[in-house]
């Protein structure tokens, strides 16, 4: 295949569309089976406990790989190759679900298909960085974000129409379809960018992208993700508000992804343009918002629209504009391994989160859960006004 000879420059927003492009398809085949799987998974044995610790260990593992393949893509000075392995493991794992028969085995699938999604997060992400201006990086990642969760819509209702026809596992056989697509984007016209090989040691690189200001960040992040829940209770929780038809339930996914598609791309331009910290604070305000209306609203169906609508728009504004901070706080050719720490306390955090929120879920009571993660999002929000002001007072003292 023939090599591109543009410079990051010359690449632009037309490689950031492409694989936006990528992500959309992507999307379409893992979306379009994420509405119904919490309760298939229920429906194999598992409880709400268990469920809470498949999508924390699955999350982790996603979260694991993206530290490898942050780091990995530094020591080899490109990203694409990455992306491509990542896509392509997650493409093969969905339609295994098809033949699993017990809920062990669909958390296998779910695991080997978050680690090919980690596979190729940190290099994209920082493929995304390396072919733009980072002035211009929450534009850029608005616009992936956006592209990313208009395919987040249509698989929901791809999934709507056809369940009737041909059943949740006729479902996950054809997924493997738009991610075939997918496939070929990547392969022939998303461009590779090289950077600098990195020679020095993986704790070296680490202590590099570890300064005062980036510890403070992620401590914040980690503080407020340390209760975020993962999407599948809000499925639950519409549950316990009285739709359990897996067709609905679709729809209800796809109002928690329209959310994320109205909010990526002008999220990312606010965050350019008034700074990316208090356009953060909003997405914490999202997330309470979701959280108090968890365990407080209950007797009506229409209110799992509301709480998936705000969860999405929690969604959209915190991935986008968590990810267009942190090529702020480190050096260009250490992106990768900056993504990769990032993505190590994420993992870490919804570990626990969904641990915990399921373990709270199961053996008490939802709004106990719910109740859980105000707390920690409200110190969160205390914990980022916090990082304001230090930084205003250092850069004040010249520090």
């Amino acid at each position: 295949m023939k090599k591109s000879n543009e410079t990051p420059q010359e690449l632009g927003f037309r490689n950031v569309v492409r694989l936006g492009y990528v992500s959309l398809f992507t999307d379409i085949s893992t979306e379009m089976i994420l509405g119904v799987l919490p309760i298939f998974i229920i429906g194999l044995g598992a409880s709400a406990a268990v469920l809470g610790i498949i999508e924390g260990v699955a999350e982790a593992s996603n979260y694991l790989f993206r530290v490898f393949s942050g780091i990995l893509t530094d020591r080899i000075g490109r990203r694409k190759p990455l992306v491509l392995v990542g896509y392509g493991l997650s493409s093969i794992a969905k339609p295994l679900f098809a033949v699993t028969g017990t809920w062990g085995q669909a958390f296998a699938v779910r695991v080997i298909d978050r680690a090919g999604k980690g596979t190729r997060t940190s290099p994209r992400d920082a493929l995304i960085s390396d072919s733009i201006k980072s002035v211009e990086a929450g534009k850029a990642f608005g616009i992936h974000r956006s592209l990313d969760q208009v395919g987040a819509v249509l698989g929901p209702l791809l999934a709507f129409a056809v369940i009737p026809l041909i059943g949740i596992r006729g479902l996950f056989w054809i997924s493997l379809i738009p991610a075939a697509v997918a496939l070929l984007l990547l392969l022939f016209f998303v461009r590779d960018t090289k950077v600098p090989t990195r020679h020095e040691s993986v704790f070296k690189d680490a202590r590099k992208v570890l300064t005062h200001e980036m510890v403070l960040l992620l401590a914040v992040i980690g503080v407020f993700n340390i209760g975020a829940y993962d999407y599948s209770f809000i499925l639950l929780k519409a549950g316990l508000l009285g739709i359990n038809d897996p067709m609905i339930l679709t729809l209800v996914y796809a109002t928690l992804n329209i959310a994320t598609v109205i909010l990526g791309y002008p999220s990312g331009i606010l965050a350019d343009k008034i700074g990316k910290i208090p356009v953060l604070v909003i997405s914490y305000a999202m997330f309470l918002i979701t959280s108090f209306a968890g365990f407080s609203l209950f007797g009506n169906w229409m209110f799992a629209f509301v709480i998936a609508f705000f969860f999405g728009c929690y969604l959209a504004i915190s991935d986008t504009v968590q990810r267009a901070m942190i090529p702020e706080f480190t050096q260009p050719e250490l992106k990768g391994t900056a993504y990769a720490l990032y993505y190590a306390l994420i993992g870490s955090c919804y570990l626990v989160a969904n641990s915990v929120f399921g373990f709270l879920w199961t053996n008490w009571n939802p709004s106990l859960a719910f109740q859980y993660s105000v707390f920690t999002a409200a110190a969160g929000v205390v914990a980022l006004v916090g990082f304001v002001l230090l930084r205003v007072r250092s850069r004040r003292s010249g520090n």
